[in-house]
């Protein structure tokens, strides 16, 4: 029962074992499904669940009949268009970071777009080339263009059948992107796209940092137009560094003017559409705007006869046939696949991750999957390369005012009149133009090293791994950084459960409320009793460092005391035997001053025996180890008889542990310390039972609800002799308590003088 007053509150209600409370409140019997239930329900059909899966599998089935036409239409048009105008650039942009002619980088915007429309489950991110994604696909295609005759001098079957070094990147970037969009849509289609979570937000915020510092490496020779040999091993981006830097001496002028002046003017008008977001009906197209008079004034001036600037070059009307991959890419790059579809998609979720919580409409994980494994399979399959969201793209759809996908359709289109029609038109353009758009959407980026003082305030693991991540990623490159990033994360975890905080509780207020002692002032601590929590799990890595906190917090090693005791129990034991020690009722007296015993027939090398409970029903009198013993035989002395831990925060025991937290519990058992365990769940319990963790010895009544009950029962039993209660309450056994407003105990039905406080 609780009464209120005031407030504060009044709980009376019995102290309850685990035992007792079972007594009480009778449990229901839950059926726990199987692996064969779960198995049946997935196998099972019906028309209801026919219709969830084909909605599931084509969300635009679910929202498109309710499209509003006259609402929505103009704003996606304007959106549309915006869109695909960044699209096209970022497409020719990001193709310089493949290593492939700019040309395919349109293929990268156009079919990733159309295929999202039908599969996939956000309304605002626009799907395509990922600059980070692209750094990714270039690192494994140069790795395997080294290969190529025309860069080593030397040839093999794989790529004999290649006209030129160009098309060889093209076909492996594509095949590259297809075995990540195959791993995608498996993951998707088993429904596994939990592995993500293993990505957390600081790991990825440094890597998606430490790749925009590569794709600044990378664009520094188109930049300076030098001829810089590719490098995939660790430690390229200082080898292309070196490249650079050894040659700065011939920099083409026209390039690096016409880049540095396109590079000053986007990032000035970005910053303009980011502090005038809420005036601007649109964002400035600056990007358009850029390559437009770039284009003209490269065409009219002649710069790639003049100045002998890179160019664009030819760009083939219409689409390539589709091609099938060439699988011999396949066993080289698997691990690179691997980790492209992994940050693909973690990028794109998180990123729809914040447009749905703005937006408030779900998301499904697993079929984003599936939608970015279809588009980027498709989009290999006509010599693309892999896709994601990038957020600059993502931020002009939904900020121009898009509703649904209908903008990304608009936004193809614009993109396919580009590769039907007018795409010539780009021909001209510098490829240094191209590198300085791409350095424009890498501000926001960048800009994340000021997250390292944020998280370094706010929790320093994660600062760590921030840090760490940046650094493998810049020096062992993009796949062996992000692996390494990873392996790094779960040893923070696992270096934060095998060293939990353990800590020493106390009561505070003399109420029901028990914190660390080291936090509070007014903390009241019950004599002969340690409170011991531990706020994580228990497993074989932590089971030593659990049990050396524990022997600090009480101040002793309850085997040493056992040892201790036992081989005194044997001297006083011998002594009784030989008629050596008489007993009174002041204490012991000895016949004699010395008894010789060695330690070798004390011990006999059997140091077991010692750690077994001792026995003293064969001795005539009781020994108390806390008073003088006969001889000056040296226990030591233990003040505590009571020990609660409280398990409210573990969550979990495996084998070694349970072992090794049974033998505590004996070790402590054994020189008459009572142990409770305080807080645990019944699946906790329930596993405990399975491995027969209770015997004679540990048994079930340890178990408490609470650590207040645990306390209150302590209480009563150690003060059972002097308590007021009546004898129907002894008998029964069930003695209630309610904590008094001024902070002590007592008795529910009967009221006794004063209080009586801890």
């Amino acid at each position: 029962m609780i009464e209120p007053f005031g407030n504060q509150y009044i709980v009376a209600r019995p102290v309850y074992s685990t035992n007792a409370f079972e007594e009480n409140h009778k449990k229901r019997d839950r059926h726990h499904k199987t692996f064969l239930d779960h198995l049946k329900v997935c196998l099972s059909c019906s028309p209801q669940k026919a219709k969830r899966i084909v909605l599931s599998l084509f969300p635009i089935a679910s929202w498109l009949p309710g499209y509003r036409l006259k609402e929505w239409l103009l704003s996606d048009i304007v959106s549309g268009i915006s869109t695909g105008i960044v699209s096209i650039l970022q497409g020719l942009a990001f193709a310089l970071l493949v290593t492939i002619p700019p040309g395919y980088g349109l293929y990268a915007a156009f079919f990733p777009t159309i295929i999202y429309l039908f599969f996939g489950t956000s309304k605002h991110i626009s799907a395509g080339p990922f600059p980070i994604l692209s750094m990714m696909v270039g690192a494994a295609t140069v790795k395997l263009a080294q290969s190529f005759p025309g860069n080593t001098g030397s040839s093999n079957n794989s790529t004999s059948n290649f006209s030129s070094v160009d098309d060889y990147k093209v076909t492996v970037a594509a095949s590259i992107t297809i075995l990540s969009g195959v791993i995608q849509l498996a993951l998707g289609i088993l429904r596994i796209g939990f592995v993500v979570i293993y990505l957390s937000e600081s790991l990825i915020s440094g890597f998606t940092t430490a790749a925009a510092v590569h794709v600044l490496v990378s664009q520094l020779k188109f930049i300076f137009q030098l001829t810089v040999p590719s490098h995939e091993d660790p430690f390229s981006i200082f080898k292309v560094l070196y490249s650079v830097f050894s040659q700065i001496e011939k920099t083409n002028i026209a390039d690096l003017v016409t880049a540095l002046i396109v590079l000053l003017v986007v990032s000035i008008f970005k910053e303009i559409n980011q502090r005038f977001k809420d005036k601007l009906p649109v964002p400035i197209p600056i990007e358009f705007i850029m390559t437009v008079i770039a284009t003209g004034v490269s065409y009219g001036f002649d710069f790639q006869g003049r100045f002998n600037v890179s160019v664009v070059g030819k760009m083939n009307p219409g689409f390539e046939p589709p091609k099938a991959p060439d699988v011999t890419v396949f066993q080289d790059t698997i691990g690179d696949c691997f980790a492209i579809a992994m940050v693909g998609f973690a990028v794109a979720f998180s990123v729809a991750c914040v447009y749905s919580l703005k937006h408030d409409y779900p998301l499904d994980g697993n079929q984003e999957l599936i939608a970015l494994g279809l588009s980027n399979i498709v989009c290999g399959a006509f010599r693309g390369f892999a896709g994601s969201t990038a957020l600059s793209r993502s931020a002009v759809q939904e900020s121009t005012g898009g509703k649904t996908q209908i903008a990304g359709l608009i936004s193809a289109i614009v993109v396919l009149i580009v590769i039907l029609a007018i795409g010539f038109l780009l021909e001209p353009l510098q490829r240094s133009v191209l590198a300085a758009l791409a350095l424009g959407n890498l501000k926001g980026m960048l800009m994340q090293f000021a997250e390292i003082c944020r998280l370094w305030r706010k929790d320093k693991y994660d600062c760590l791994i921030w840090v760490m991540t940046c650094i493998f990623t810049i020096v062992l490159g993009l796949g062996l950084g992000l692996a390494a990033s990873v392996a790094f994360q779960l040893l923070t975890i696992v270096f934060r459960t095998q060293f939990p905080k353990c800590s020493t509780l106390a009561n505070i207020g003399r109420s029901n409320i028990y914190k660390n002692k080291k936090d509070y002032y007014d903390m009241y601590e019950l004599k002969g009793v340690k409170i011991f929590r531990c706020p994580s799990p228990i497993y074989f890595a932590n089971i030593g460092f659990f049990r050396q906190k524990l022997i600090d917090a009480v101040g002793f090693s309850p085997l040493r005391i056992l040892r201790k005791r036992n081989k005194a129990l044997r001297k006083i034991r011998k002594l009784q035997k030989q008629g050596l020690l008489q007993v009174t009722p002041k204490g012991f007296i000895c016949t004699v001053d010395t008894i010789k015993d060695s330690d070798e027939e004390l011990d006999n090398n059997q140091i077991q025996v010692l750690d077994q409970p001792i026995d003293t029903t064969d001795l005539p009198f009781h020994i108390d180890w806390n008073d003088q013993l006969p001889l000056n035989i040296e226990v030591p002395k233990i003040s505590l008889h009571s020990l609660i831990l409280d398990f409210s925060a573990v969550s979990f025991l495996d084998v070694s542990s349970m072992r090794g937290l049974k033998s505590i519990l004996q070790e402590f058992i054994r020189i008459k310390v009572d142990v409770y365990i305080v807080g645990v769940d019944d699946d906790f319990i329930e596993k405990l039972n399975r491995y027969a963790f209770f015997d004679g010895e540990v048994k079930t009544s340890i178990l408490f609800l609470t650590i207040h009950d645990a306390v209150l029962h302590i209480l009563m039993k150690k003060d059972y002799s002097t308590s007021e209660f009546k004898p129907s309450q002894e008998k029964d056994g069930k003695i209630d308590f309610t904590i008094n407003t001024n902070g002590g105990l007592r008795n529910r039905e009967y009221q006794v003088p004063g209080e009586t406080k801890f």
